[in-house]
């Protein structure tokens, strides 16, 4: 124990205190904490706040039940939550593995929904049959439908064809993003802000790392976005209420609201998630 003592005194680097040195400043940042609750509290607010844009596009679905109108994904409930997950038919390996760190937490907390009037459901472009074998991979039961060969994805700013990667055609959580480079396709702030990388030069990393993961490359794992959006159903009519991307999406990644609670945050210095079948236990 002594020598234990001795190491972390000559180890840590992080400033020590006292019991009430540490009230103190727990106190003060219990103020900002606070502010910030009571800030969310007044964004949530303003998203119910914003007009319901009517749907009146007839887009088809592939479910496990078979082929479903967006009014159908509702399930008997008023309110839909739609995780726009990347997993695109060209995907060969299996969905985005940082969607799928996300998704980990659905199963838990879709039935809850589901018994308060809103319905989780993930949507992606890969054909349902992939969509199938790979919620069997994961074991997920979650409700997870197909928009393979419609229009859904794209009117929802999620799925971008080559010709406009390559002609700077995408606009993506309203931005519009300079043309991809097949040599230098990874190159920009953009590309790496909406998948978490570092804006210090390690552009590279999650997006190489996730294209690789999902049997793909680079151009075409990024032709699909991640996303949400949401929609309600009233008098037999669908409405569109509100969509985010992007960073948006960070307060439905689970683990990365415990890990702005842990000592060390998150403490990234590149791609260190992956599946949860994928990791080498020690």
């Amino acid at each position: 124990m002594e020598a234990h003592t001795k190491e972390s005194a000559t180890t840590l680097k992080h400033k020590t205190g006292t019991r009430d040195e540490w009230l103190a400043a727990r106190l003060e940042l219990l103020k900002a904490e606070k502010e910030l609750t009571h800030r969310s509290d007044e964004l949530a607010r303003r998203r119910q706040e914003l007009p319901w844009v009517r749907i009146d596009k007839k887009y088809r679905f592939e479910t496990n039940e078979g082929g479903a109108a967006l009014a159908d994904l509702f399930r008997g409930r008023s309110q839909l939550l739609i995780y726009h997950f990347m997993f695109g038919p060209d995907y060969t390996v299996g969905g985005c593995a940082t969607c799928s760190t996300i998704a980990d937490g659905f199963n838990g907390f879709a039935i809850h929904l589901a018994h308060h009037d809103v319905m989780l459901m993930a949507v992606s472009r890969a054909p349902i049959a992939k969509i199938q074998a790979y919620k069997r991979r994961m074991g997920w039961s979650f409700p997870w439908a197909s928009s393979f060969g419609t229009d859904f994805n794209a009117d929802f700013g999620v799925s971008f064809t080559e010709a406009q990667q390559r002609e700077g055609g995408i606009e993506y959580n309203w931005r519009r993003e300079p043309p991809a480079k097949a040599d230098r396709a990874l190159e920009g702030k953009e590309t790496s802000q909406w998948r978490g990388g570092s804006e210090k030069g390690d552009s590279q990393g999650p997006v190489a790392e996730n294209a690789t993961m999902a049997g793909t490359d680079p151009l075409t794992y990024t032709r699909e976005r991640p996303g949400m959006s949401a929609f309600v159903r009233e008098d037999g009519i669908v409405y569109h209420t509100y969509s985010t991307y992007a960073r948006g999406l960070d307060g439905l990644w689970g683990m990365y609201q415990w890990l702005d609670r842990a000592p060390r945050g998150r403490n990234e210095t590149g791609m260190w998630w992956r599946r949860h079948d994928d990791y080498v236990e020690a």
